[in-house]
């Protein structure tokens, strides 16, 4: 995985910077003149600093300063991360965006690692290899922050860190944008619509409308909250605020046609499809047709992030030759391409059982970046998709149903070490889950035999290592995960991994000893602070004071051994017993995992489901064959990863 990207320095220039030069003319504003906005004056370290910088910058650019709020809670739920840059470069409340740092660090998420995208052992290991393509031409949308320097005459090292600055510089735009428009530097908020639609840096009506169409939402409901550096901010409710919608159509925007999207009317969305296509010696790419829900159950959501930015992204899943997934999310506005229907089969999770039953959504992100962060835009859109999804398809909203690629297991002992790690441990499945409308909450009592995992995302910031280089300390950042250790000790080992072959360490990328928010584990212990959990056949411990819980407490259904056995076998699959297989089919082998389940440990159960297995080895159809046994598993959470246990082989207590 890719490393974080280091944070240039920022510098006040007497020429025009190009992204400017392109920006400029789009506002209809001149560089300024006068000296640097008073808005950078406010007092950044009082609670109420930010809130001052708001208002300030609001009077100065005669922006209604519930504009002006709204805006930047969509883009960081107005958090300053430290002066550090988005995913896509952004910067501060506004995010507002540098070229010089937007596409730095793109990689090729699917050829990293030994994993097989797809999974399917009827067929030779896919590894895909695609060049990275030139990122020199960069979208305006990606160089806003050069065009605020310019407009509020603040040098670029202000507009990253400070956040008062980086508010001055976002007000900046929004006039700008107004009067480019021919609209009035009005009071009413309704007003500045469009003006809204422009920042968001989107080329098309539809994501421009929708971006807006959210600002204006938060308008109306108004919004608190605590940032990460501890500013108290709220936007005051406006219900009686009314957007003028109209005035899009003179926003200059290309339109873009939704037109064989698999997308809920709430979020912008646009058809790029991946190619299904013949070529080599009979080879084809990249997914294969089928006939879900008809033929086999989605089951699954897994969450990915693309290890690099937009633009290639979407040049390597238009390659027949690559690899798929179903849909990508842009992290500067939300917006979302589909690339193959639900009905198909992408080739994305590494495993041919988990990507048989289940939809791709790539994100664009880098895990090992932990300042690299995702804008709120992004993380709404994402959560509307899968709640639509969801609904469509009978999709259980949970962290057993919506997976993040870190959570799919290896298919087969062989494939557990090279599994991907994606999303990581600073996708926020809390916030996330709460845009789902499904928050981790405590569902019993204290003395519960089930916690689901839940630490305080900003203040849970575990060591980890090797972002940026092997063994060296990653900069501090809120977490989803938390490690676990051999005894209630944080000088006790860590957990070990058998599959992985490896002793245990604080990578980054190192799954062995971490369970994420929202995973459900059978507590097997508990000791002062400390609670112990059944994780990959061990009890492990991990720190739960009363005063800042790692866990809460849970209902549900666990699965342990059948009476007189040690221990039962653990898959990475739920494939058919032999005879269930047709004539011209080959048989999958049920191979288990290095792993066991020991008697008298208890598994959370997410689902029962069938022995199955999807026979798609052909570019026609005719030969394509959903083969289903008479056995029955159940998906446990067995360690980070989600598992398989055969029903004959467990009990279930509820």
């Amino acid at each position: 995985m890719r490393g974080s990207v280091p944070l240039p320095r920022g510098r006040r220039r007497r020429v025009l910077p190009v992204a400017a030069v392109l920006l400029l003319p789009l506002l209809g504003a001149a560089p300024p003149t006068g000296p640097p906005s008073a808005a950078v004056s406010a007092t950044a370290a009082a609670p109420d600093g930010l809130q001052r910088a708001f208002a300030a910058a609001a009077t100065e650019y005669r922006v209604p300063g519930s504009v002006l709020l709204a805006v930047s809670y969509l883009q960081s739920r107005w958090d300053a991360h430290g002066g550090a840059p988005s995913v896509t470069g952004g910067y501060g409340p506004m995010h507002l965006t540098d070229a010089a740092t937007a596409l730095a660090g793109s990689s090729e998420h699917q050829a990293e690692g030994t994993e097989d995208p797809r999974g399917d052992d009827a067929r030779p290991a896919l590894r895909p290899r695609a060049a990275v393509p030139d990122t020199a031409a960069r979208p305006a949308r990606l160089s806003t922050l050069p065009a605020a320097a310019e407009l509020t005459g603040l040098g670029g090292a202000a507009l990253r860190t400070d956040p008062a600055a980086n508010v001055a510089g976002g007000a900046a735009l929004l006039a700008a944008a107004q009067r480019d428009l021919g609209e009035p530097l009005s009071a009413d908020p309704g007003d500045w619509y469009a003006a809204v639609a422009r920042f968001s840096g989107a080329d098309d009506s539809a994501t421009a409308a929708a971006y807006a169409d959210d600002v204006f939402a938060l308008i109306r409901d108004g919004a608190r909250r605590t940032t990460d550096a501890g500013q108290r901010v709220a936007l005051a409710a406006r219900p009686d605020v009314v957007p003028e919608t109209g005035q899009l159509a003179r926003a200059g925007l290309r339109t873009a046609s939704a037109a064989g999207t698999e997308c809920p009317a709430t979020v912008s969305c646009e058809w790029i499809p991946a190619p299904y296509e013949e070529f080599g010696d009979g080879d084809y790419g990249n997914h294969d047709l089928a006939d879900r829900p008809a033929s086999q159950r989605i089951r699954y959501i897994v969450v990915h992030d693309t290890e690099g930015a937009w633009d290639g992204v979407l040049n390597l899943v238009r390659d027949p030759a690559y690899v798929s997934w179903n849909y990508t999310l842009r992290s500067t506005d939300g917006h979302i391409a589909q690339h193959v229907k639900a009905r198909d089969v992408a080739w994305h999770a590494g495993n041919w059982y988990v990507n048989a039953g289940s939809v791709g959504l790539e994100h664009e992100g880098f895990l090992a970046d932990p300042d690299a962060w995702y804008t709120e835009a992004m993380y709404r859109s994402s959560a509307r998709l899968v709640k639509y999804l969801a609904k469509r398809y009978g999709i259980p909203l949970d962290r057993q149903h919506i997976l993040g690629h870190d959570n799919v297991p290896g298919p087969t002992a062989a494939g557990v070490p090279g599994m991907h790690t994606d999303p990581g441990p600073y996708w926020d499945w809390a916030h996330y889950f709460e845009l789902l409308g499904k928050p981790v909450r405590p569902t019993a009592g204290k003395h519960a035999g089930i916690v689901t995992i839940r630490p305080d995302y900003a203040a849970n910031r575990p060591v980890y290592t090797g972002c940026e280089s092997a063994g060296e300390p990653c900069a501090a950042h809120g977490s989803s995960e938390v490690r676990l250790y051999s005894d209630h000790s944080e000088d006790a080992p860590l957990i070990k991994d058998i599959g992985l072959g490896t002793t245990p360490t604080t990578g980054v990328n190192d799954l062995s000893s971490r369970v994420s928010t929202g995973q459900q584990y059978a507590v097997a212990d508990r000791w002062g602070e400390w609670t112990a959990i059944w994780y990959l056949g061990q009890k492990a411990w991990f720190r739960d004071p009363p005063a800042e819980p790692a866990a809460v407490p849970a209902k549900g259904v666990t699965v342990t051994a059948k009476d007189g056995a040690d221990s039962v076998p653990v898959y990475g699959r739920a494939y058919p017993e032999a005879s269930a297989y047709p004539a011209g089919v080959p048989v999958q082998t049920v191979s288990p995992l290095p792993y066991r389940l020991p008697a008298g440990q208890k598994y959370v159960v997410g689902d029962e489901v069938p022995g199955e297995y999807y026979y798609a080895v052909t570019f026609t159809e005719d030969a394509h064959r959903v083969v289903r046994g008479a056995d029955r598993y159940y998906e446990i959470q067995y360690g980070h990863r989600v598992a398989y246990v055969r029903a004959a082989d467990v009990e279930v207590v509820r």
